[in-house]
């Protein structure tokens, strides 16, 4: 079912067309584009709240500046789906984050439209100081450049230090601080207090229209006059504020706080931002969801709501006939509470993501003992040594992808100090829809290479719970890695008791003759699958479930390549220096000469798509498992005949 754009969205087909409307129908034509994002999103679903709150903005952007030649980037990349539609997008707006469709991220490769690609946040303004300046260099002073950076991605230490270069550079850029107080949960920090402090002075705002009239009309008196009135509006700022602008102390102008839903003042103000030179801050006030009342009412809920009914806004859920496995979020979250309460040193923390990583069920039970840092990868890890220092035991749980960002504190501050630091790495391996950028491909391989650390996946929901309790037993140093997947797990009767697990061993959980099967964390139940299957083919294979990267249990691999002469490796994470890496380097080091096959994510960006179509298409799902270690065993009977 193809949805059906408005009268005036249907005959845009790029931002060219846009900007042959009259600018009394941007009104109607924002109205069409929130309709059309909300239908496409109920029935196919996708990010949602955050492209609803930015619709007026994008059309005033792509209205006022000649893009692609100016360029836009967006920071975070789910607020771009406007964006999209507007860029000659909008036929095939509905293969959103479908395999083999378009991306629900702004993508370099999919368009000349997307200045640059972005899944992570507090990326924008560096990448767009960079673009400048370049620009400077090429002697192409008229092009603009503009970081619309939003939904808590502020606070970023990124976009500090990209505001510190900025301000100290004379380049024609606009930041565009799309202020909607969330990110995917809501904002937290002093920074958020701070700009609604500016938001809600009405006497500024007052002020502040006067002295914006007043800037609009000294272009033609020369620069003395600009200066000079430049210092009276920082004057106002700093004595109704009853303090420095953040911005302005950065050599950043300020200008706003401006209604981010009228399109037509955002017109008129974009125009007078694009004679200024040099850097500058646009504050945009808006709010998520804007325009569905279900999703501006419960903003967090509606981040990525999936399939609804636009109607009664009631989001679709898959009936289930029987107890189905709970989400390895869920039993973290749960669980993470019951060892608190047991365990009075216990405390959580997350980069801005209490509810996708369930630590928001600890918050609500034990507020003072579990923390939101905002998003601020680098000092949650710094944040959780330095509680670890003091005898506390931080479970820190951040998204794979994203500890990438925190992955020196790793290394310099915690793992350096052999400072016992949990780390919960959720959505690794494969994250889905969210494609390449949101992957948890690499974990294993960076974290298994530093020293004073400890790296172990669970096969199913009673190995989590085992791993997390053992986590909190008291431990000579080292930091203690476990990572999870995305999604459901195996077992639906999940709360089972909790044990301690000697740490570096594995479990071999079927026995067989003819081929040794090893894997690490989840997909070992891939393995347990195919294994099934290949017993109805006669051949008898042995799964072992290793758990630990590192330490490796070598007692069972020197039991594992003493009986086996064809062995595979299955993980969920990239193959140059994981876990089949590992294994191989045991191999050496022993002298052992077995076969082995690796299986898992290869040296090459995969796209977004369902876990299991990705599975697939790198050959490690039951299917393509059953068909490696086939060819392996029917090569060894040929040679053997």
């Amino acid at each position: 079912m193809l949805i059906q754009p408005g009268e005036l969205l249907s005959k845009i087909d790029s931002p060219a067309d846009l900007r042959e409307l009259n600018q009394s129908q941007l009104v109607q034509l924002s109205q069409e584009l929130r309709q059309f994002i909300i239908d496409n999103v109920s029935i196919y679903g996708g990010h949602f709240g955050a492209s609803l709150g930015v619709v007026e903005l994008t059309t005033a952007l792509h209205y006022v500046f000649n893009t692609p030649e100016d360029q836009v980037i967006w920071d975070v990349g789910h607020q771009a789906y406007g964006h999209k539609i507007l860029t000659g997008r909008k036929e095939k707006f509905h293969t959103n984050r479908v395999y083999g469709g378009m991306s629900g991220f702004p993508k370099r490769k999919e368009s000349e439209y997307d200045a640059f690609g972005v899944g992570h946040s507090s990326t924008s303004i560096s990448a767009a100081l960079g673009m400048a300046l370049a620009s400077n260099l090429k002697g192409e002073f008229d092009k603009q450049h503009i970081a619309v950076i939003g939904d808590g991605a502020m606070t970023g230490g990124m976009a500090f230090e990209g505001m510190n270069h900025a301000g100290a550079s004379d380049a024609n850029m606009i930041i565009i601080l799309n202020d909607n107080c969330m990110s995917i949960d809501p904002n937290v920090g002093a920074l958020k207090e701070y700009l609604t402090d500016i938001t809600t002075s009405h006497t500024y705002n007052r002020m502040r229209d006067d002295v914006w009239k007043l800037l609009g009309k000294v272009s033609g008196f020369g620069k003395s006059a600009q200066e000079v009135v430049g210092k009276l509006e920082n004057s106002i700022k700093s004595f109704l504020l009853k303090q420095s602008n953040l911005f302005e102390s950065l050599n950043l102008r300020y200008f706003g706080p401006v209604d981010g839903h009228d399109v037509n003042h955002l017109v008129h103000v974009l125009r007078d931002l694009k004679d200024i030179p040099g850097p500058k801050v646009l504050h945009c006030v808006t709010t998520k969801g804007k325009g569905f009342a279900p999703a501006e009412k419960d903003q967090t809920k509606w981040h990525a709501p999936g399939k609804f009914d636009k109607i009664t806004g009631e989001i679709q859920k898959k009936p289930v006939e029987k107890p189905s496995a709970p989400k390895y979020q869920e039993v973290f979250g749960h669980t993470i509470v019951e060892l608190a309460e047991q365990n009075e040193k216990i405390v959580g923390v997350t980069p801005a993501m209490p509810s996708g990583s369930s630590l928001n069920i600890m918050m609500k039970a034990m507020p003072d003992r579990a923390f939101d840092v905002g998003i601020a990868e680098q000092h949650a890890v710094t944040f959780s040594a330095g509680l670890a220092t003091q005898g506390l035991i931080p479970f820190c749980n951040i998204y794979s992808t994203f500890m990438q960002r925190g992955y020196d504190q790793v290394i310099h501050d915690v793992c350096i100090q052999d400072l016992p630091v949990n780390f919960f790495l959720d959505r690794a391996g494969f994250a889905g829809a969210d494609g390449p950028t949101h992957h948890g491909n690499y974990d294993i391989a960076y974290m298994r290479c530093i020293p004073n650390m400890i790296v172990a996946a669970p096969m199913n929901e009673a190995e989590l719970r085992n791993m997390m309790f053992t986590s909190q037993l008291p431990r000579d140093g080292k930091a203690f890695t476990i990572r999870y997947p995305r999604g459901k797990g195996v077992m639906p009767e999940w709360r089972t008791p909790m044990e301690a697990m000697e740490i570096g061993t594995g479990r071999q959980v079927k026995e067989g003759k003819d081929i040794a099967i090893l894997s690490i964390g989840h997909i070992g139940n891939y393995a347990l699958e195919a294994a099934e299957k290949l017993e109805k083919e006669g051949v008898d294979a042995a799964v072992f479930d290793m758990r630990f990267v590192k330490p490796l249990d070598e007692k069972l691999l020197h039991e594992v390549f003493s009986q086996y002469k064809k062995v595979i490796t299955i993980e969920d994470g990239c193959l140059m220096g994981g876990f089949g890496s590992a294994i191989l380097e045991f191999m050496a080091e022993n002298d052992y000469s077995s076969q082995v096959k690796r299986l898992g994510i290869p040296d090459r960006v995969i796209e977004h798509g369902e876990q299991h179509e990705l599975h697939a298409e790198c050959n490690f799902d039951p299917e393509g498992i059953f068909t490696t270690a086939l060819q392996m065993v029917e090569h060894s009977l040929h040679a053997k005949l």
